[in-house]
């Protein structure tokens, strides 16, 4: 049997198991996600809400729709913040899309909408509900994303940080790896082996020689091309190296996760807060010497792990109109104490203050649109955004 009829034997039997994910598998995973979510955010350990930003005042009567297309990696995220957007506003509705961020910017770029007919938000009030207000996206646009946009619209997207985030590597809970430098997840996943290391394909080969993996392949799992979180591994990770081939993407984080749960030999890459307890983030170190770290709020915020990231809202905004209503208070709801309370809940990192007010200002929000309300306001407040 040749070499390559046996790899390929190899790949059709993972590909066979990932097929026999059972619903049981992904009720499991949702289970565990929601109960990881609870407990490394809604307690006294999860990340804080900078004090300074100031909470949200509720504008009745907003009427209104608003379409946001963007990556699966912020779907849980957006849609929070959608659902309690809503909840605040019951004549603004809004439609969440989760097409993968490269799938989102080409809605974006040409003002279009994967959404069937049937499941359009139906509502009287903006004009648009046929495209693409907001794109939410796991990666900055590329330069020649930005002139695309420029020459059908005739100005630049505008870019707004809403979250910090951060990609993991990810091994099944038994693997005992305990670190791997860029270089090494270059050797692993790249083909180009930018950062110097020749191919990395079994797991003798990062520390486990005396494991019983250690004479065994690595398998290898990521996201499709519609992610912007592979484009960003690739760019950052990678040194914007190709893929090796070996890699079986998945349309989503959650089915990367449960795969690499169900595989000994697994080892991928998803944003962190898919983190279950079936899986093990590995510590990452930028150079050989250098310490490993996991992603954290003080790892994450500070730039210190070396795959941190911003989660962004792309804003179509001309220089010379105003914003529309129901999205300029979308907005001034996600830049809100109770909007980045929402992050912190769907287990991502919220910005500071001075980003917040960076970001109102760039969005030309009034400065006496956020006002202090009474104790017992803020505290009915609060409780709505939950």
């Amino acid at each position: 049997m040749s070499e390559a009829t046996s790899s390929l034997q190899i790949r059709g039997k993972r590909l066979s198991r990932l097929a026999a994910v059972t619903i049981g598998a992904f009720v499991a995973f949702a289970a565990g996600h929601a109960a990881a979510e609870h407990a490394g955010l809604s307690g006294g350990g999860g990340p804080s809400v900078d004090p300074a930003i100031e909470p949200y005042v509720n504008h009745n009567g907003l009427q209104g729709k608003l379409s946001i297309a963007g990556s699966d990696t912020m779907r849980p995220l957006i849609t929070k913040l959608a659902a309690q957007f809503s909840s605040l506003h019951p004549g603004a509705q809004v439609a969440v899309e989760g097409t993968g961020s490269s799938a989102a910017i080409r809605e974006f770029l040409l003002g279009l909408s994967y959404q069937r007919r049937g499941d359009k938000v139906q509502s009287k009030g903006t004009a648009g509900s046929n495209t693409v207000e907001l794109l939410a996206s796991s990666r900055q646009l590329t330069e020649a994303e930005s002139k695309g946009f420029e020459s059908n619209y005739g100005y630049r997207p505008l870019e707004v940080p809403i979250a910090m985030d951060a990609v993991a590597v990810y091994v099944n809970k038994d693997n005992p790896l305990q670190r791997l430098t860029l270089a090494e997840v270059d050797a692993i996943f790249g083909k180009d082996h930018k950062r110097g290391l020749g191919p990395i394909t079994n797991w003798s080969q990062i520390g486990l020689s005396d494991s019983a993996l250690a004479k065994q392949p690595v398998h290898l799992y990521g996201r499709d091309k519609r992610s912007g979180t592979r484009e960003f591994f690739k760019h950052i990770a990678l040194k914007d190296g190709e893929l090796v081939d070996d890699v079986v993407e998945q349309p989503g984080s959650a089915s990367e996760i449960i795969a690499i749960a169900q595989d000994p030999l697994g080892v991928g890459y998803a944003g962190a807060g898919f983190d279950i307890s079936a899986v093990r983030q590995v510590p990452i170190a930028a150079q050989s010497e250098g310490p490993a770290l996991l992603p954290s709020v003080e790892t994450v915020t500070s730039g210190t792990y070396p795959l941190s990231r911003s989660l962004y809202l792309y804003v179509k905004k001309s220089p010379k109109d105003k914003l529309d209503p129901v999205v300029e208070e979308f907005l001034a709801f996600v830049n809100s104490r109770q909007g980045q309370e929402t992050v912190a809940r769907a287990n991502f990192y919220p910005l500071t203050s001075t980003q917040i007010a960076k970001n109102r200002q760039e969005l030309g929000l009034a400065k006496g649109a956020m006002v202090t309300l009474p104790p017992a306001d803020l505290q009915v407040a609060e409780q709505l955004a939950r």
